[in-house]
């Protein structure tokens, strides 16, 4: 729900019509996730195979196309659930893809596109460039809670408290960067 929050929220600053707020609403809540199912071979995708997910996010986004006012008050609110939504997504990523038996490489690869997954296919959408590919530490963070995730599970350890330690880095990594201002460095472009 958050993240389709997020996604609508992005839309009606773009002035898309209801369809449109909704469409981008549910692509960016479901998005990674659906992208995740397809590559670990999860056919059909749970988000399209159970009514609940679209429904969610669809109801979610039409919300936010009527109260599109109040969100863009509560901006902080809205990033730091947004931390907790990528928090989520990556571990949750992680984990379906370790148990999958995908390599330890691509499990912390399909973690990290099931955290900004529908955050990319938001910006896309919406005629921007993905935020996780210009300046602020996104898919870093999510990429660390994965690495810990893999980690402990090559070393057998129970998934529980790795994907619980996983989920408080990413989030922590996340806020502290929102608050702080990091991004990931950037060319020094030169006139010549």
């Amino acid at each position: 729900m958050v993240f389709a929050a997020s996604g609508a929220a992005a839309a009606v600053a773009k002035r898309l019509d209801l369809f449109g707020v909704v469409v981008v609403g549910v692509l960016t809540a479901l998005g990674g996730g659906v992208t995740r199912d397809v590559v670990i071979g999860h056919i059909p995708p749970l988000a399209l195979a159970d009514w609940r997910y679209p429904t969610a996010a669809a109801v979610t986004a039409a919300i936010i196309f009527w109260v599109h006012g109040a969100v863009f008050r509560l901006r902080r609110t809205m990033l730091t659930l947004d931390a907790a939504g990528l928090a989520l997504f990556s571990v949750v990523g992680t984990t379906a893809a370790v148990d999958a038996g995908v390599p330890w490489l691509g499990s912390c690869v399909v973690g990290m596109i099931t955290g900004v997954g529908g955050g990319v296919l938001r910006d896309v959408i919406t005629n921007e460039i993905p935020v996780v590919l210009q300046r602020e530490i996104y898919a870093v963070a999510s990429m660390v809670g994965a690495v810990v995730v893999v980690a402990a599970s090559r070393f057998g350890i129970e998934p529980l408290w790795p994907s619980v330690v996983g989920a408080v880095l990413v989030f922590g990594l996340r806020m502290i960067s929102v608050y702080r201002n990091w991004s990931a460095p950037t060319p020094k472009i030169r006139d010549v």
